[in-house]
Formats: C-alpha cells, sequence, structure tokens
C-alpha cells in the first residue's frame, strides 16, 4: 500500500518524540542525535538531519535558520498526529468507524479508574456539546 506525503514513518517520530520533550526551545541535529543514538557517528548525524529534512517537507518540523545553529521544533503536536493516525487506521480497518477501533482499545488495554472517568467527562462533554453543534449546522 502506498505511502501518503503526510504520514510520518517509525524514525521520524521518533525525531519528533524528542522534539516534544524538549518543548518550545527547539534542538540541533546535534542534539537530537545525542538523544537517539548516544553511541552515534557521523552516519547517525547524516540520518538524523535527512529525517528533519523529511520532517519539514512534511510540515512536522519547523526550522529557525535565525542563529549559527539551526534550531528545530516539532509543528505539530503529538495529538494531531494521534488524530491522523487513528483516522487513518480506521479507514483501513473499520470502513473509517471510529467506535470499533476506541472499543477495541478501551476492552484490551484495560483501563484505570481515573482513565475511565476520564473518558466518561469527555463523552458527557461531547452530549452537551452535540445540541448546540446540531443548532449551528442549520
Amino acid at each position: 500500500m502506498a505511502r501518503t506525503p503526510q504520514e510520518v514513518t517509525e524514525a521520524e517520530l521518533a525525531v519528533l518524540q524528542v522534539l516534544w520533550e524538549q518543548g518550545a526551545g527547539g534542538c540541533t541535529i546535534r542534539q537530537i542525535t545525542d538523544r537517539l543514538y548516544p553511541e552515534g557517528t557521523v552516519s547517525c548525524y547524516a540520518t538524523v538531519q535527512k529525517l528533519l529534512e523529511r520532517l519539514e517537507a512534511k510540515g512536522c518540523v519547523a526550522r529557525d535558520r535565525s542563529g549559527p545553529v539551526h534550531a528545530f521544533a516539532a509543528a505539530v503536536c503529538r495529538e494531531e498526529l494521534i488524530g491522523r493516525r487513528l483516522r487513518t487506521v480506521a479507514e483501513q480497518l473499520c470502513g473509517g468507524s471510529m467506535a470499533p477501533l476506541l472499543t477495541h482499545l478501551v476492552r484490551a488495554e484495560g483501563m484505570s479508574a481515573e482513565e475511565r472517568a476520564e473518558l466518561r467527562g469527555l463523552i458527557d462533554q461531547l452530549d452537551n456539546e452535540s445540541p448546540r453543534r446540531k443548532s449551528n449546522k442549520k
């Protein structure tokens, strides 16, 4: 199956994880390489550089060129990427419906009482917003 241009590979995801952990300050290629490959070589640095170029082309990473060393920061938040990936899985496996996917995740993974309460609160919030959404669409 062909990969869509916005899909992020596992290697690119590892880079994004470092950037999300770092926050808005950004990281240099060297900092990312040191985090991903502590015993890294020159080829590891080149790999991270290439991954950043690809992520930048996909709109997932922003580059700050103002300093002598370029800094990179995530341009996509973790929640947005999770949403994209889950929608893709739902389309591929569930005919576009999120319900079977969510049901499986809740049942298979098991949830703590705190997580279940958070999920109930979210469902209640969405139920309360639903009438407003319908009236706005008229």
